[in-house]
């Protein structure tokens, strides 16, 4: 099945991109990266005779992969016209996912200028801000400690403190 997959994409990359790099993974399909236009499309087996699962993700600034976008099972008895069309489209959707929403209003001050690529942070959920003039250890804490010294103390008692050495 390998094979078969290695020929199908091979074809397929020739047909979709000039540039491209046809690489096996890990779970036995393969990849087609096209990095001048940061998309990769995947083909991997089903199970089924005759069936691959077609996916197609973007490429991230670092070089890696994405998660899939988009995906579909494709019959690989079709023709390679047939399969780059079912790749532009998943390609256009993956697209067409990619364009950035507009920029939500802070409410800031005019002006304000914030470094780009930055966002403010939030606070955590469930959390309150930390007082540090707050006890760190709770009265709940200390009473565990105290029964864990009780035993300890018990124990060291029962091996050296009857014997009268």
């Amino acid at each position: 099945m390998y094979a078969e997959l290695r020929d199908t994409a091979g074809e397929l990359a020739g047909i979709l991109w000039r540039e491209h790099t046809v690489y096996r993974e890990r779970g036995g399909g393969v990849v087609i990266r096209g990095e001048h236009v940061r998309r990769w499309i995947s083909l991997a087996p089903t199970g089924g005779k005759d069936r691959a699962l077609l996916r197609a993700g973007r490429i991230l600034d670092g070089g890696t992969t994405a998660p899939a976008r988009t995906e579909v099972v494709v019959d690989l008895t079709a023709g390679t016209a047939e399969l780059a069309a079912v790749c532009r489209r998943l390609l256009a959707d993956v697209a067409a996912m990619d364009e950035p929403a507009p920029a939500p209003d802070r409410g800031g001050k005019a002006g304000k200028r914030e470094r780009p690529g930055r966002k403010a942070r939030a606070p955590r959920p469930g959390r309150r801000p930390r007082n540090r003039k707050e006890r760190h250890t709770s009265a709940g804490s200390l009473f565990v400690m105290l029964c864990v010294a009780a035993v300890l103390g018990a124990w060291l008692y029962s091996l050296f403190g009857g014997r009268g050495y």
